[in-house]
């Protein structure tokens, strides 16, 4: 198939026809912060995943914009309730939702893009129901996933099978639908929807890792935002659990009271002890080596999707640059 588009071509057709698309204007209480938050950028990771699966089997991508749309209305009407959960006042270096405009706003803007989303695949009435199976599916475990990650903040029994669930369900599945969502709409065969979808999972599972290798040992132009936050936010990731199997017993218990003592603001001193903790540990190198697991994971089910080769260095250069961001 000669009708192949690189990844860069691919975000700027979806970026072209978001560009052309008019969201509902009325009631503009309601719309309004729906077309702000989408007007302040990102990195469009989903749609485009959707359209290069597409693209391994149909050359005429732009007939899935609305599924890529439905996607990133969703994935941003998740970030905009959790601004509001987080209290954050800054996404994408502009003011949060709820601080532009209000928090009962934001909260309803966040519903209607829900369902927005859902009305946006009604244009594949012949694939409407197995787009919506794993929408439906997805939905519920981004929420399941966000759920398990406030609930890790006020518990001492989170496990490192524990929290890649948690990461599974909150970050990497909406990843691994929208392959999949991409390949129902090009028609491909079940075997090859599996393993887009496996794809997607171990390559969000992968980069979750990753992110949180940078919020601590990276730079905030690798990261994007302020180096550090997990730790503020006393975040029981990978890090911090693998840490306290790795540390002596008085580390594991100085790093351990710190983040359970509610009591505790986490001021720059305790912040640079935690770093100091986890780097005596070592955990970086294990960290690493996950990563890496789920990296060649991931690549093994893109291998297996049966389509020539050279059709899949999209994906596979799209991979590549999502966890190429060394620490």
């Amino acid at each position: 198939m000669s009708g192949i588009k690189t990844i860069t071509e691919l975000q700027e057709l979806f970026s072209s026809q978001l560009a052309e698309y008019s969201f509902p204007q009325v009631p503009s209480a309601l719309y309004e912060p729906m077309e702000y938050i989408m007007s302040i950028g990102g990195k469009r990771i989903r749609p485009v995943l959707l359209l290069a699966a597409y693209n391994l089997y149909k050359e005429e991508v732009a007939v899935a914009f609305e599924g890529g749309l439905a996607l990133e209305v969703f994935h941003n009407f998740t970030l905009l309730h959790d601004d509001i959960m987080d209290a954050a006042e800054i996404r994408r270096g502009q003011p949060t939702v709820h601080i532009k405009y209000d928090e009962n706003k934001a909260i309803l803007t966040g519903d209607v893009m829900m369902i927005y989303a859902y009305q946006l695949l009604e244009k594949y009435s012949d694939y409407y129901l197995p787009l919506c199976k794993v929408f439906t599916q997805t939905s519920r475990e981004v929420c399941e996933g966000q759920s398990m990650d406030m609930e890790f903040e006020t518990t001492d029994s989170v496990t490192i099978s524990d929290y890649l669930k948690m990461i599974e369900y909150k970050t990497s599945v909406l990843i691994a639908a929208a392959l999949k969502m991409g390949g129902i709409l090009a028609g491909a065969p079940e075997q090859d929807l599996k393993h887009l979808y496996e794809f997607g999972k171990n390559l969000g599972i992968a980069f979750q890792i990753q992110d949180d290798l940078l919020d601590t040992f990276g730079t905030e132009e690798q990261l994007g935002k302020k180096i550090g936050g997990d730790i503020e936010q006393k975040k029981k990731t990978y890090l911090y659990l693998k840490s306290l199997e790795l540390l002596n017993e008085s580390q594991a218990n100085r790093l351990r009271s710190i983040f359970l003592d509610q009591n505790l603001d986490m001021d720059d001193a305790l912040v640079a002890e935690v770093k100091e903790l986890l780097q005596i540990s070592h955990v970086k190198v294990h960290a690493e080596e996950l990563k890496l697991v789920y990296q060649q994971l991931s690549l093994s089910h893109l291998s297996a999707i049966q389509v020539p080769d050279e059709q899949k260095i999209p994906l596979q250069e799209l991979a590549h640059s999502l966890l190429n961001r060394t620490v």
